[in-house]
């Protein structure tokens, strides 16, 4: 069995493409493999960011041969369709086969193809991927007609040793590679995935960005030891620099004191912005003043010193803003928000400030500890640091650097941490703001967007979501449930609908439609990912406009625990026997049962105690559903199990008598409505 090894060398590639580009490769090349008949043992792509490099074992040298039955013209057909059928299989008459098919006899023709040489099928394949590779963005260089993310410099490709004579533009394949960069820049000659990889290693290059990414790693933590300090965790920036070098050496270096009075999510978001530096910390998780460089050279004190000049510059910068910012108030910053668009339909960035200002302040009535007045104050001031030039430098900083400005403005800690909390959760793993003000601020600013972005017809629509209003809505409600804030829905999107002041393009009506559904089904998702099962939350969401989440989660939560019991299960599946006969009833009569149930026709045991069940159960459950104890309403319905039971076995549903017949389905069809009021059961699985 033979190997294939092919690489692509070129310029560097960016970080964030590099491993999508690995699994297109490996794809790719694979997928052509298959189709022209390969199989192979194993494919392993590897890339770093000169190089895509891709090993197939287990190939065969050729092809399988193959047999293909052809049906030709009727025996007896007439001569220019045999002449046409016999040009097309490229046999004389003599090497086809008469057969009677039943409908006639017929020529057929069988076709022995030799299967092609792997190596030509390897040549196809990966000519193929190139070709069509699926980069987000592609250039062409020189005078060449061909695309790649960046220009490509050789291209090496082997069969069992054998040079694949692959094209790519101007560049066509060969047995040699090159090393690092600086450090090894002369030709390898390669004969297969060993002698390839090792020379690599001496060539100081690291093929497999996992071992690189724990070099990395470990090189960081134990530097950091060293210095009695600890790596802050930041799994993107380490993913990100594993794409920028081939042979990592981490470094350590020194941030020059009087820099340490400004603020550490600065120092922290410039050194990772500009210069993919992590940062350090102490002991009592403060930033400390050392930061580590990842090198794609050999350690040396000229590397360090040169990272440390050009950190100072950097943060000669950062310290520049942040003493120019303190010098105006927030307050004084509203005005400039005027200058700045929202989105075109929507109004400014001051109108939405007003906006939300309103929000927040009714919010408050449902957020206990909340002051209205501070509420306001923080929704007021939450986008004024947009107009400084610490967040025009770094955008990623809005809101935390308005707490900073806040606090030094000498407003309320409370007013300053909701600021700073506004904007959050900004991803599913994020906390959610938990002090009282932050949470109105935020609610506030989420709902004002989602119900703006819905009354102008710019909903999400399948893969597209330019505004993240799927973030946003997922936010409002894990606030919302993980608070165990009892908060109605539908009038603060009706609200927020009324603070626009018209020139929107939908009502409130139909706004606040489209938004509970937006809503049911982000909840459905969240829902899912936390193990509840889907079926009991789209019986409790076909219910209808469910705007108190918490509520409909204590409903989902009650439905569960009932349907766990044996007299929940049991009653779950008599139901559906009873559904499923009047649903058939009805479709042969054409009609529903709208006559009220005569007890007078209730002639069996059986139907009488089920009747008497109901009439208990049903206003008992009602009543509970009304108090909100769905506990309480299960277990009344569970009272109906034994008897519904014990009717299935004694009564005929259908009985000859019609008016029996009408009846009993009558009865049957009251216990689906008095169920449905907990829960619609037909949406849950058996």
């Amino acid at each position: 069995m033979a190997e294939l090894l092919f690489e692509i060398l070129s310029e560097e590639i960016p970080a964030r493409m590099q491993a999508y580009a690995c699994s297109d490769l490996h794809r790719l090349v694979t997928d052509g493999l298959t189709r022209a008949g390969l199989s192979f043992e194993a494919a392993r792509a590897y890339v770093t960011p000169r190089r895509l490099t891709l090993v197939v074992e287990g190939l065969p040298a050729a092809a399988p041969d193959t047999t293909e039955e052809r049906r030709g013209p009727r025996v007896g057909a007439p001569g220019p369709a045999m002449d046409g059928f016999l040009k097309s299989t490229g046999l004389a008459i003599e090497q086809l086969e008469k057969r009677d098919t039943g409908k006639g006899e017929f020529w057929f023709a069988l076709i022995e193809k030799k299967g092609r040489p792997a190596i030509q099928a390897a040549q196809d394949a990966i000519e193929t991927a190139l070709t069509t590779f699926p980069w987000p963005k592609s250039m062409r260089w020189g005078s060449g007609s061909v695309r790649w993310v960046r220009p490509v410099l050789s291209i090496l490709c082997l069969f069992d040793g054998a040079v694949v004579p692959v094209g790519f533009g101007a560049v066509t394949a060969g047995n040699v590679t090159r090393g690092h960069r600086f450090q090894a820049p002369d030709p390898i000659v390669v004969k297969d995935f060993a002698g390839y990889l090792a020379a690599l290693e001496n060539a100081k290059v690291m093929l497999d960005p996992v071992e690189r990414r724990h070099a990395i790693l470990s090189q960081a933590e134990a530097l950091a030891e060293a210095e009695g300090l600890t790596l802050r965790a930041d799994p993107g920036l380490l993913d990100e620099v594993t794409g920028l070098v081939e042979w990592p050496n981490v470094l350590i270096g020194t941030i020059d004191e009087t820099f340490m009075a400004v603020p550490p999510e600065v120092l922290i978001t410039s050194m990772r912005s500009h210069q993919k530096y992590f940062s350090l910390l102490k002991a009592d998780g403060s930033l400390a003043p050392r930061f580590l460089v990842v090198s794609n050279m050999t350690a040396s004190a000229a590397i360090v010193a040169g990272n440390q000049r050009v950190l100072r510059a950097r943060l000669s910068d950062a310290a520049f803003f942040w003493e120019t910012d303190r010098k105006a108030t927030l307050c004084s910053r509203l005005p400039k928000l005027i200058e700045r668009l929202f989105y075109a339909k929507l109004g400014t960035v001051a109108d939405k400030v007003e906006r939300i200002a309103g929000l927040a302040r009714h919010l408050t009535f449902y957020v206990p500890g909340s002051s209205a007045d501070d509420a306001e104050r923080a929704a007021l001031l939450a986008k004024a640091d947009l107009s400084t030039e610490m967040v025009g430098e770094f955008p990623e900083l809005q809101g935390v650097m308005g707490r900073y400005y806040a606090l030094n403005d000498h407003e309320k800690p409370a007013v300053a941490q909701a600021i700073a909390d506004h904007y959050a959760p900004q991803g599913p793993s994020e906390p959610v703001p938990a002090e009282p003000l932050g949470i109105c601020v935020a609610l506030a600013d989420k709902i004002d967007s989602l119900v703006g972005f819905f009354a102008i017809g710019e909903k999400p629509t399948g893969s597209k979501d330019p505004f993240a209003l799927r973030r946003q809505a997922l936010g409002v409600i894990r606030i919302i449930v993980e608070n165990r804030l009892r908060l109605p829905l539908i009038p603060f999107f009706n609200m927020a609908h009324a603070a626009f002041g018209g020139g929107l393009d939908r009502g409130a009506e139909d706004t606040t439609a489209d938004l509970l559904g937006f809503f049911a089904d982000r909840l459905e998702v969240h829902l899912r990912e936390r193990g509840i099962r889907h079926d009991l939350i789209a019986a409790v969401l076909a219910l209808g406009a469910e705007d108190d989440l918490i509520r409909l989660l204590s409903r989902v939560a009650a439905l569960r625990d009932f349907l766990d019991t044996d007299d929940g299960a049991n009653l779950l599946a008599a139901y559906k026997r009873a559904m499923n006969i009047v649903r058939i009833e009805d479709k042969k009569d054409g009609a529903s049962r709208a006559n009220p149930l005569d007890p007078a026709l209730l002639t069996d045991p059986a139907e009488r105690d089920l009747a008497q069940a109901l009439a208990a159960a049903g206003p008992s459950s009602a009543q509970a559903v009304k108090s909100e104890r769905f506990g309480d309403a299960m277990t009344s319905l569970a009272q109906l199990r034994k008897p519904l039971d014990a009717f299935f076995t004694t009564v005929t549903v259908n009985a000859d008598d019609p008016k029996l017949r009408n009846n009993r389905l009558r009865l049957l069809s009251e216990i689906g409505i008095a169920m449905g009021r907990v829960a619609d059961f037909g949406q849950i699985e058996n």
